[in-house]
């Protein structure tokens, strides 16, 4: 059976690795994992998210950015989180909050690409 989520993958247009070296590495602080040499041609980084991995494919053709679909990603803290929003929206990227969760702050933030992304943490 399912055991756990190993990865979670968003698409990004050729050319993307630098913008998202300084978004995923840079500005939400998550290691960039060394892509295996075989795949490594294909494009796009990987990061570490906790035991799970986020990964940044490149989308040869047609790339459009996931509106609705996102991946939700977990900090540690409230004041993390709070501190996250902080540097996203310095860093001019439009924070959006959500408070509809009973016990858990988020918000919702677009990568580089105009992927959704949620991070969230429990209180």
């Amino acid at each position: 059976m399912i055991a756990g989520v190993d990865h979670v993958q968003v698409a990004a247009p050729p050319g993307c690795e630098a913008a998202a070296v300084e978004f995923y590495g840079g500005l939400m602080g998550m290691e960039q994992v060394t892509k295996p040499e075989r795949l490594a041609a294909r494009g796009g980084c990987w990061f570490r998210a906790g035991g799970q991995q986020l990964h940044v494919g490149v989308e040869e053709q047609h790339f459009v950015p996931a509106g609705k679909a996102h991946p939700a990603l977990a900090v540690d803290s409230l004041q993390v989180l709070h501190e996250l929003a902080e540097r996203l929206a310095a860093a001019g990227h439009n924070v959006r909050w959500d408070e509809e969760m009973p016990g858990v702050e988020r918000f919702y933030v677009r990568d580089p690409f105009g992927n959704r992304l949620e991070l969230l943490a429990r209180g």
